[in-house]
């Protein structure tokens, strides 16, 4: 039989390479924004992205961006898929961090 331990340790693992995933396709993202939207690239101050000293407000410019699709109008086919991408492995990361902490408790909890 598995132990929690054991499914738990795989969650983490799991939740963080595709953080590692989101991070990286965040990167590329960025990268491609900057020469086919280089005004969302401003708004969202991709030079400092992530940077210690970056803007919070301005990082959520893109999450709101991304979360109400308007990328979708753009004429760019690599940017708007690489803003589909990156909206899916928030939403995929974001469900297996919550996941992994409902688990985490549970775990805590079953074993007291």
């Amino acid at each position: 039989m598995v132990s929690g331990d054991t499914i738990l340790f795989t969650l983490i693992l799991v939740s963080g390479l595709n953080v590692a995933r989101y991070v990286s396709t965040l990167r590329t993202l960025l990268t491609v924004m900057r020469e086919a939207h280089p005004l969302l690239y401003q708004q969202v101050d991709g030079r400092g992205f992530f940077t210690s000293h970056g803007n919070v407000s301005k990082q959520v410019r893109l999450f709101h961006y991304l979360r109400y699709n308007e990328h979708l109008q753009h004429h760019e086919p690599v940017f708007v898929k690489k803003c589909s991408k990156v909206k899916r492995l928030f939403i995929l990361s974001s469900a297996l961090i919550l996941l992994t902490i409902v688990m985490l408790f549970a775990v805590l909890i079953f074993n007291l």
